[in-house]
């Protein structure tokens, strides 16, 4: 190092003094780079040498010889400068990002893959110190994996030195084989522990670990037998007479338990031993064998499932249980904890097993700790641990402490701070001895409520927009403990008051509980003002209430009192039905409008059909003709618009065709001979008429069963048939496929296709969503809808799915599985749908369905925020808004009120002018267009001429 630093300054000296300040900064920087460099590199060739090669050098880039060429470039470091540069520029690209790593995790301490790219980084830059703190923190937070905890420990005892050294790497053993049961890590503690036999009290201490591990994983059946024959070659090594006698115990002890090749283990037993096998040790080996073959269907069907193997797990589950080992339920638990430690579920099995049967206090608040940690956002998870913890009589202090862990988990619903605040007042309610008028647990419960409001009133109501418990449930737990436990009832109509100021004096079985407290720790007087005042406020069930209070007044009340609740409950049930007297009256309203409107949709779909027929034969009447255009095309703006694309450039019939221009003398009167077409247009027509005179095929109704309707296809999709018709012979025999074409022969985009067997129709629904010619293809069952007025189309769901994830913000080029890489990190992905338009292009947004809640729940916190493609994404749990039925019109206008005529802005809205830009000259008759825009406007001769009363006729006659 000091060679370095003098090829540096020597450097420094050769070029121009500009500013030696600066220059002799850049030489101590590039000083200090290079010793962490020589560090790490010294550290990792020392990993290789004390683990071995088991170790994986290349994921890291370290390599003995790697650390032999550091050493040499740090004595000639002006030899290779552009090397060096190279390496400086890596290292300020790591610095940079530890930088940023570190302030992301001083926003968010609980972001798990900051944390390990921290430790990775800093343990790349040789940064000893900093990345021990950082594991620590990590590890203070999260349970480490396996392969963390492994790093770790090897990196430590690679710098173990002394005595002091080897007692911190026995400290790091004793927690990461407290995380999870990890085989491997007691296997590596044991051998550790061989290194300091020769130190004071080595040997009990190596004897006591491998008991331990034997205790902990003796009994794993795959991976167990690792530790057994590590503990019998440390007992063999040792050169007593004895320690034979030990080895014997080893041997017994391992036949007697179902391990894989347990042969192997019995063939050594016998060929070791000088003596005969005892007949009791024979018995119990082959004991051990007829258990092996009841497990083996299970640890087989484990080895041959993919990670996590939850399900096979449970089986394996279930299978203990049914046994009743303590142990081995113990064993099987914490194996599937290590693949499934984001399940909450199966923690709270594995804690309630604990719980009820083995009762022991070390074991079960050690499970329940390890559970709150893997699983923090879960909330029965944080009760639980509060309710063993006050089972065991763990100090207040720490259940204390515990509570407000729970508070800043990050719960995911504003319903779990409900349910965690309920769980500890719980605890301080049974804290309080009630005998006592005051004590300093009854202020520390009264206290707790408060600060319960408070936090649901501010905490939670500003991250989720609601309190969590709109019925007051705290509140009214308050009121019940102050009235009934307290004696205070005046407290208790305090907390009451603000219980129904809180929008829950509409509801009649509020009432009813307050009135219910008062009946049982209050006054006659009271019960009867509460019951009162529920007449006037209830709106939901006001008979109950009313009824109610009859009954008290017809039990305890005087005259007065009776003939006072019978008026108010009578006015209060006058009122209520008439009101629901008028609400059914409008709505009646309302449908008779709808049907009244139905009817003038069918009269005027009827006249424009005559119209039509009309127009055919009397298509020489020019004025007629006129009259006719102006009053279909406002029968189409009012009644179908998405048809008036179809009747502007549709062919205009034979009779009309041959009338051509003559049969309108045009702008300026006078006649003009007939155009000649252009010949493409002429070969348009001829094609669009040969279209038309292919006879239609009327759909069957009665083949729905094996037919399916194909909608939202390419309208550009020029052989309709000929290309969905192999898309569906995959699904099976296609009978028919009847594409919908316009008047013009354009096809519509959509179609029928009909099948030989329902069968085959129904699995022909698999191909919704399949995308054809970039468009995807909605395939849904043929129903009339008209006959089956029940059938539900699919929606997907708008309720709260805890199990589902909504991903927005992603980008337009993210396809479906480099989203499923990203979410698979976090548990099994059962479906992602990425939600696109109609015409397939994607929107940025998808759902992802996970196989449980507590999977998905671990995804929102890992997954928030991320950037994918330069794009920061939001996760959340998928509870998408109440969708709205749109306002009717009729709802929206009042009766007896006329509509504004849409005249007044014209026929496409209010535009940018409101100028007229048509010459008067060329204007219609007002009366004309103001009919033809308010909606269809008839013919002269079919005018409904309105009815007359006498007076209108006497008044004719005097004009007259």
């Amino acid at each position: 190092m000091a060679t370095a630093a003098a090829a540096s300054a020597s450097e420094a000296e050769a070029e121009p003094k500009a500013g030696p300040k600066a220059e002799g900064e850049e030489a101590e920087a590039k000083e200090a780079r290079t010793r962490r460099k020589v560090l790490s590199r010294a550290v990792a060739a020392a990993t290789y040498k004390t683990v071995g090669p088991e170790w994986d050098q290349q994921e890291e880039g370290v390599s003995e010889s790697d650390g032999d060429e550091e050493y040499a470039m740090a004595s000639s470091a002006e030899s290779s400068p552009g090397e060096y540069e190279w390496e400086y520029d890596e290292e300020e690209k790591n610095q940079l990002e530890i930088e940023r790593l570190e302030e992301q995790l001083s926003i968010n301490v609980y972001d798990y893959n900051c944390h390990v790219d921290l430790i990775r980084l800093l343990r790349l830059e040789g940064e000893l110190t900093k990345v021990r703190m950082a594991r620590q923190k990590m590890s203070e937070i999260f349970p480490l994996t396996e392969e963390l905890w492994l790093e770790w420990l090897h990196d430590e005892i690679s710098m173990a030195l002394d005595g002091l050294d080897r007692e911190h790497v026995y400290d790091l053993f004793e927690k990461a084989v407290k995380d999870y049961i990890c085989p491997s890590i007691w296997l590596e503690y044991g051998q550790y522990s061989v290194g300091g036999i020769g130190q004071k009290g080595g040997l009990e201490k190596v004897r006591s670990v491998f008991e331990r591990a034997l205790s902990s994983v003796g009994l794993h059946m795959t991976k167990g037998l690792a530790i057994w024959e590590a503990y019998r070659e440390f007992e063999s090594a040792i050169v007593e007479a004895a320690r034979l006698e030990k080895v014997h115990s080893l041997f017994r002890r391992q036949l007697a338990i179902p391990l894989y090749d347990m042969e192997a283990t019995f063939a050594e037993y016998e060929e070791w031993s000088e003596d005969p096998i005892p007949e009791s040790v024979i018995q119990n080996y082959n004991k051990a064998l007829q258990q092996l073959e009841k497990y083996k269907p299970y640890e087989e069907t484990l080895l041959q499932a993919e990670a996590p193997r939850l399900a096979e797990y449970q089986a394996y589950i279930d299978f203990e249980m049914k046994i009743g080992d303590p142990a081995r339920i113990q064993l099987i638990f914490e194996r599937a904890l290590v693949e499934n430690c984001l399940v909450p579920d199966l923690w709270i099995r594995y804690s309630q097993y604990l719980d009820r049967q083995l009762k022991v206090k070390d074991l079960v608040l050690s499970v329940h700790s390890r559970a709150v940690r893997n699983c923090p956002w879960t909330v029965a998870l944080w009760s639980r641990y509060l309710l063993a913890m006050e089972r065991h009589g763990v100090d207040h202090r720490v259940i204390s402490v515990t509570f407000e862990k729970a508070l800043s988990a990050g719960f995911i619903q504003a319903t779990d701070y409900v349910e965690i605040w309920q769980a500890y007042l719980d605890y301080l309610r049974r804290r309080v001895d009630f005998k006592q008028d005051s004590s300093k647990e009854l202020e520390e419960l009264r206290s707790a409520f408060a600060r319960a409001l408070e936090y649901l009133k501010q905490e939670v109501e500003e991250r989720f927009s609601e309190s969590g418990d709109p019925s007051c449930l705290i509140m009214q737990n308050w009121a019940r403990i102050e009235a009934r436990l307290c004696s205070n009832m005046q407290k208790a109509r305090e907390l009451w008051d603000s219980i129904m100021t809180k929008g829950n004096a509409k509801y009649a079985n509020m009432w009813l509980e307050y009135y219910n407290l008062e009946r049982a720790h209050g006054d006659t007087q009271h019960c009867r003002k509460a019951l009162h005042r529920a007449v006037q406020c209830t709106s939901d069930y006001p008979e109950h209430v009313c009824e109610v209070l009859l009954t008290m007044e017809r039990t305890e009340g005087t005259l007065e009192d009776w003939d006072i609740a019978v008026q108010k409950t009578e006015t209060r049930l006058a009122r209520v039905n008439e009101q629901r007297i008028k609400a059914a009256e409008k709505e009646a309203a309302l449908a008779q409008q709808e049907e009244e409107k139905v009817e003038q949709r069918k009269r005027a779909r009827a006249e424009k059909k005559a119209l039509k027929k009309k127009k055919k034969t009397r298509g020489s009447d020019k004025s007629k003709a006129d009259e006719d255009d102006e009053k279909e095309w406002g029968d189409d703006e009012e009644e179908q618009p998405s048809k008036r694309r179809r009747v502007e450039n549709s062919v205009p019939p034979a009779g009309e065709a041959e009338l051509g221009p003559e049969a309108d003398p045009g702008l300026s009167g006078s006649s003009a001979p007939a155009a000649a077409e252009p010949p493409s247009e002429q070969k348009e027509q001829r094609a669009a008429a040969r279209r038309r005179d292919v006879p239609r095929v009327l759909h069957d109704s009665s083949k729905d069963g094996v037919t399916v309707f194909v909608s939202n296809l390419p309208y550009g999709l020029r052989e309709p048939a000929a290309t969905l018709r192999p898309l569906f012979e995959a699904c099976g025999d296609v009978v028919e496929v009847r594409p919908i074409f316009s008047n013009r022969g354009d096809f519509r985009g959509y179609c029928y296709v009909e099948f030989k067997e329902e069968a085959v129709a129904l699995r022909a629904l698999e191909l919704d969503r399949q995308t054809v010619e970039g468009r995807p293809m909605f395939v849904s069952p043929c129903v009339d809808k008209s006959k089956n007025p029940d059938f539900k189309v699919f929606r997907y769901s708008t309720a709260l799915e805890k199990h589902k994830l909504f991903v927005s913000g992603l980008p337009f080029s993210c396809t479906k599985e480099e989203l499923e890489e990203i979410c698979k990190v976090h548990g099994t992905v059962k479906d992602i749908r990425l939600v696109t338009n109609r015409a397939g292009k994607p929107k940025g947004l998808a759902y992802v369905e996970y196989e449980n809640e507590s999977q998905a729940s671990q995804a929102v916190l890992k997954m928030d925020g991320m950037t994918i493609k330069e794009n920061v994404i939001k996760v959340a749990i998928s509870n998408p808004p109440q969708r709205k039925a749109p306002e009717k019109p009729e709802a929206r206008k009042a009766p007896g009120v006329a509509m504004v005529p849409r005249q007044i802005y014209g026929a496409r809205g209010k535009g940018r002018t409101q100028l007229s830009l048509l010459p008067r000259a060329l204007q219609r008759p007002s009366a004309t267009a103001a009919q033809a825009e308010n909606g269809p406007a008839p013919p002269p001769a079919a005018t409904e001429v309105p009815k007359m009363s006498n007076a209108d006729f006497a008044k004719l006659l005097l004009r007259k």
